[in-house]
């Protein structure tokens, strides 16, 4: 493997000057040469405009190097810089289309990757402003992504940390075969959009063994419009990671125009969360075959800017609008779950699209107040009509359901409060199979379970 320096093509590292060019030429110069590894070296700080991975280049950051992005969103790769010279379509929102701006990008860059123990600094606080003391978004949006891969097969991501991302952080779409390992996001938790990871349309991905701290979701599955040209999202592994979310630690969805599916999670510790694991669908996308495993949860209320009310597992499935129907949800299943937290686990379909064939064996919830927040609700959001429901919490609410079924299921309660309620709420559920479930209500002299 060949070594390229930036420091060769002009880069001072001072952390001042402007270093995207040099870099910039390290990388052409080593893709002209069949690939190699561009070398950013320990106690140096690369201060950068955006920068374009090619195919068969890894980007090292050596532990100690700083690579921070541009304060000026004038530096950064726009819609009116890339096209897709397939179908001719420009980057545009990360939400429902492609990243409007993005600080590191590669398309159709095979075997690309970025490693070492260095950092990457995403400069958050130059494009958001505070709305309160618990919440910062943007003077517009989207904000910058700081890594958007696309299309490109046989990628890694590995050891490096990613700092004060002003939105999200990894985003790796239409990607077959991508390893992320060991790395660091460390993003804070009241910056609003500050994903950690969305692979979207990929397959084949393995998440391992990374510690990730952001505000919205930790790790989000997603098959958004703007990249509908690709496939599934399938094929997915996550596995020892350490997560801390103000929205969801795990999610898969919400934007989801194509299908879920084959999706294993396990020995994952979630902490201080506003959601841990997640389910929403609301586009035209199916889910099915989806298994957490071996993962203790802890949520908590954080302000109520913040999607969800700390349910530790939700699955929901309502219509975005009236145009865009919700896909079905099936075959999930959990295994070994350990919920303690302000809320309980909430299951909720439609009458017309009922979620079908959940299964719980040796899962535990305490609901127990810690915070200030209210409780007494459950967070719908988005879909018609659909907001922050008032009721009273339950270790678990059922709505809208069929094959619902428990193995060595207990609901217990901690530090009680008015808002608590029963062990088990269901409601037009079928197939309710409670022989392993156990649980008391709240308060004395209510009834366990409410079945309607």
């Amino acid at each position: 493997m060949k070594y390229y320096y930036p420091e060769s093509y002009g880069a001072l590292a001072d952390g001042v000057t402007d270093d995207s060019k040099a870099i910039q030429r390290a990388v052409d110069e080593a893709y002209k040469n069949g690939g190699g590894t561009v070398v950013l070296e320990s106690g140096k700080v690369y201060y950068s405009a955006s920068i374009s991975l090619k195919e068969n280049i890894d980007l090292y950051l050596q532990k100690g190097a700083v690579l921070k992005a541009s304060a000026d969103i004038d530096d950064y790769f726009r819609p009116c810089d890339y096209i897709n010279d397939e179908t001719n379509t420009l980057i545009g929102n990360p939400v429902t289309g492609k990243p409007s701006f993005c600080f590191i990008y590669a398309y159709k860059a095979d075997g690309c990757s970025i490693s070492g123990e260095g950092i990457i600094d995403a400069n958050a606080y130059s494009f958001v402003k505070r709305k309160d003391k618990y919440y910062v978004t943007g003077d517009f949006y989207p904000r910058p992504t700081v890594i958007y891969v696309e299309n490109s097969h046989h990628i890694s991501f590995k050891d490096f940390t990613v700092r004060n991302a002003p939105f999200w952080t990894l985003h790796p779409a239409g990607c077959h075969d991508v390893l992320i390992s060991r790395i660091r996001i460390l993003n804070d938790l009241d910056v609003a959009n500050s994903d950690g990871i969305d692979p979207d349309h990929c397959d084949n991905v393995r998440i391992e063994g990374c510690h990730i701290e952001c505000a919205d979701d930790c790790i989000c599955l997603k098959a958004s419009n703007g990249n509908a040209e690709y496939g599934p999202c399938e094929n997915i592994v996550i596995s020892g990671c350490t997560l801390i979310s103000t929205s969801a630690a795990v999610k898969i969805g919400t934007e989801g125009v194509g299908n879920f599916r084959n999706v294993l999670v396990d020995n994952c510790i979630i902490s201080r969360s506003n959601r841990g694991l997640s389910i929403q669908i609301r586009d035209g996308g199916n889910v099915e075959n989806v298994s957490f495993s071996n993962i203790v949860i802890e949520t908590r209320r954080f302000c109520p800017d913040w999607w969800g009310t700390a349910e530790p597992i939700v699955i929901t499935a309502f219509d975005r609008d009236e145009n865009t129907k919700a896909g079905h949800i099936k075959n999930i299943r959990f295994f070994n779950i350990n919920c303690v937290g302000e809320n309980g686990i909430l299951v909720y379909g439609t009458e017309e699209n009922p979620i079908e064939n959940i299964y719980f064996e040796n899962v535990n919830v305490t609901l127990s107040k810690s915070t200030k927040w209210e409780a007494g609700c459950y967070d719908l959001r988005p879909g018609i009509g659909r907001e922050v429901e008032e009721k009273k919490n339950s270790a678990v609410r059922i709505k809208n359901a069929r094959g619902v079924r428990f193995k060595a299921l207990s609901a217990q309660w901690g530090e009680v409060c008015d808002e608590y309620a029963y062990a088990l709420e269901a409601e037009n559920v079928t197939e309710l199979d409670l022989s392993g479930f156990s649980g008391t209500a709240a308060h004395d002299g209510e009834e366990a379970l409410k079945i309607q």
